[in-house]
């Protein structure tokens, strides 16, 4: 058995749910003792938040969450202290529906005027990955996706050259090639979109995609779509950065995943890794030692992200990994 006590001013507050079946005849009264069957906790969600900080958000969320039978199995928090703003994630487990969950918690979302989310541990993102003649990013997405590492699901790979056709059979999944010119990107931007509403998908991801996309399917798309970057951002932004590296000499190089937006490579930041090179070391050479550190930092950010561990805080992330 889990012995909890109620929050006694939340619970006076809220409307009463559909009785959470505690065992034998427990009175579920405010700050009374609730004996919760271990067994009946059988369904996990998570919750993500944010909102204008002020005390007493943990505690009323805390309190909602009771009020739906919820049993906390893990949660964090941060409060910015340059925006003033304030993030939490929970999971949690419970027998009630989802719906009650909602339920119980939009009174506090409304209260704390929070931006927020509930999604259920272990559903797959639909996601739509997007590539054009490199290979490993795809390839090592793909693969992580099969092992059963990234909770996503891929209904469907879009390339503006057919290169990567046979990787995509390969992997059983639909290979779309929608080839993109001056003169056709606003057709096919428009493809794009139907096969995004099509799939109901809920994360795009450019893996090495070398297209710019336009700035009203950036704004679409915001918080939705990530990117790779083959260097360290913000150094080195644009084409070749690993050619523009090596002219600089640097003696690091790396990847950035970050959220797409209109600002060519400048969206938040999700993930980052670096290497160590040396003088001796081409810029062809920088680009082959770079794509295993390209493929780790986008699959390690397109897992936060389809767990909602990112959060976004203007043009930075918080994630609670």
């Amino acid at each position: 058995m889990v012995f909890v006590i109620a929050a006694p001013w939340w619970l006076a507050t809220q409307r009463q749910l559909r009785p959470f079946q505690p065992t034998k005849s427990g009175a579920c009264g405010a700050g009374r003792l609730l004996r919760v069957n271990e067994q009946l906790l059988n369904q996990a969600y998570v919750v993500t938040l944010s909102c204008p900080d002020r005390p007493g958000i943990v505690h009323a969320v805390a309190g909602a969450l009771l009020v739906a039978g919820c049993n906390i199995t893990d949660s964090q928090q941060y409060g910015s202290p340059t925006t003033g703003n304030f993030f939490m994630r929970v999971e949690v487990t419970t027998a009630a529906a989802k719906s009650e969950l909602r339920a119980a918690l939009e009174p506090v979302a409304e209260a704390f005027s929070m931006q927020w989310s509930l999604d259920t541990v272990g559903d797959k993102v639909r996601t739509l990955v997007m590539c054009s003649t490199s290979a490993h990013c795809l390839n090592d997405l793909l693969f992580q996706q099969r092992s059963g590492t990234l909770p996503i699901e891929i209904p469907a790979i879009v390339s503006n050259h057919r290169d990567l056709a046979g990787l995509a059979e390969f992997y059983g999944i639909p290979f779309h090639y929608i080839p993109v010119t001056k003169d056709t990107k606003e057709q096919a931007e428009d493809k794009l979109r139907a096969l995004i509403a099509e799939h109901g998908i809920e994360l795009t991801v450019l893996a090495r995609y070398m297209q710019i996309l336009s700035d009203e399917l950036c704004t679409d798309l915001t918080g939705k779509a990530i990117n790779i970057h083959h260097s360290f951002l913000p150094s080195f932004k644009g084409a070749k950065p690993y050619h523009q590296a090596h002219a600089r000499g640097v003696k690091l190089i790396g990847a950035t995943a970050h959220y797409v937006t209109a600002a060519l490579d400048e969206g938040p930041i999700i993930e980052q890794e670096v290497i160590r090179v040396d003088h001796a070391r081409t810029a062809e050479q920088f680009v082959q030692m770079g794509r295993d550190v390209e493929g780790r930092t986008l699959v390690q950010a397109v897992q936060w992200h389809a767990e909602h561990r990112v959060l976004l805080d203007g043009n930075r992330t918080v994630v609670f990994n």
